[in-house]
């Protein structure tokens, strides 16, 4: 006998497939059997890259030959460079957000990809380092199209995180400045079945290429309920302190707090689908992220205070705890990174897992196809 359907809102609790990739739980979070204080705490953002795409922690040649590959891709075509010069205009114009030049950056380089229309493993895995190497290159040309500099070429003697950082700013940054940034990429590269990661594995499903796949969790990331949580958050932040002024006074942020409450506004970078007791990632990048504010000085620490009172009343009057992306936006914040361009990042990091899970997919395929309770009218004639 047949059993009937589970209906789950939102898809809540529904065990929708297999992965050997990441394992989220209430106590952990696993990336390949490696858990996520420990990666945080030892591995390169490149290390853990080729851990989720390759599946295996990588040796000393291993993880060269990795870095050499990616920093042997950085460069974009001409055509992808032709098309960023106009970012800045639609941005500064409003017509178009940073998170949609990346989606139609990535979009446009699988027109240019030989191996675009071939989806064996060994065509998915080259499309996934060109993919995760070009990606910093897209967000530092699109900034500087924004803020009207020249481009700046890749350089390789940097770090992922490096060379994201110079991408954008036309300076290197300081070894305490790309230590934050790796780390965070860390954090933010796997997370099992979320929205983007789950809607690239839906199109994958239907035997859809890497670069559709990616372009729709592109799509799926910059909403502000998953990817953009972190802009969201220091917008929030940055409400608050337009409200009550610079000076963190406790009743006044305890007033702001109580007027959110009761008109049931939504607050941004707390509480997570799967995480009751708090995101295992948050304490890790709120940690650096506050003692690289202590060193910028006064303005950012207060940030950071300001964001650690608003934890403390969520967590005693509601029972809600920050997930990673409220830390993330103070901590990009006071790196000096645009906030339109967080969630960018995300996906310079979230890349491998996307593409992991592609060809996980790709690999043993069944196709996606849930079904709907249907809630509309009864049965009726049409001539009636």
């Amino acid at each position: 006998m047949t059993s009937a359907p589970v209906h789950a809102k939102g898809l809540e609790g529904v065990i929708a497939d297999e992965s050997a990739i990441c394992n989220v739980e209430q106590t952990a979070l696993i990336y390949r059997g490696y858990e996520i204080a420990d990666l945080a705490a030892h591995a390169s953002f490149e290390e853990v890259a080729f851990l989720l795409l390759i599946g295996h922690k990588p040796n000393a040649s291993e993880l060269k030959a990795f870095k050499d590959e990616l920093i042997a891709e950085r460069e974009l075509p001409e055509m992808i460079k032709q098309n960023l010069k106009h970012a800045g205009e639609l941005v500064n114009n409003k017509y178009a957000v940073p998170m949609d030049i990346l989606r139609t950056a990535v979009s446009v380089l699988g027109h240019l990809d030989p191996d675009c229309q071939d989806n064996s493993a060994e065509a998915n895995l080259r499309k996934a380092k060109r993919l995760l190497a070009k990606i910093p290159t897209v967000i530092g040309h699109m900034q500087n199209s924004i803020e009207g500099r020249e481009f700046v070429a890749p350089r390789s003697d940097l770090s992922h995180s490096a060379n994201l950082l110079y991408m954008m700013t036309g300076s290197e940054p300081s070894p305490e400045a790309e230590k934050v940034m790796d780390v965070s990429l860390v954090l933010y590269a796997e997370h099992d079945y979320n929205a983007s990661t789950f809607t690239s594995r839906v199109i994958a499903s239907t035997l859809g290429d890497m670069h559709g796949a990616v372009t729709g969790a592109v799509a799926a990331l910059k909403g502000k309920l998953h990817g953009g949580a972190n802009e969201a958050a220091m917008d929030m932040l940055s409400d608050i302190r337009n409200d009550i002024g610079p000076d963190n006074d406790a009743a006044k942020i305890t007033g702001w707090m109580h007027k959110a409450f009761a008109e049931k506004r939504k607050l941004m970078g707390f509480g997570h689908r799967v995480y009751k007791n708090g995101d295992h990632r948050a304490p890790i990048l709120h940690a650096l992220g506050r003692k690289a504010a202590e060193a910028r000085g006064e303005e950012f620490v207060k940030l950071f205070e300001l964001g650690e009172a608003v934890q403390k009343i969520m967590a005693d009057e509601k029972t809600i705890y920050p997930n990673v992306d409220f830390p993330c936006g103070m901590t990009y914040f006071t790196m000096g990174i645009p906030v339109p361009q967080y969630t960018p990042i995300f996906v310079a990091s979230r890349i491998t897992g996307w593409c992991a899970h592609i060809m996980e997919q790709h690999a043993n395929n069944r196709i996606i196809r849930p079904r709907v309770a249907y809630i509309g009218p009864a049965l009726r004639n049409w001539n009636d």
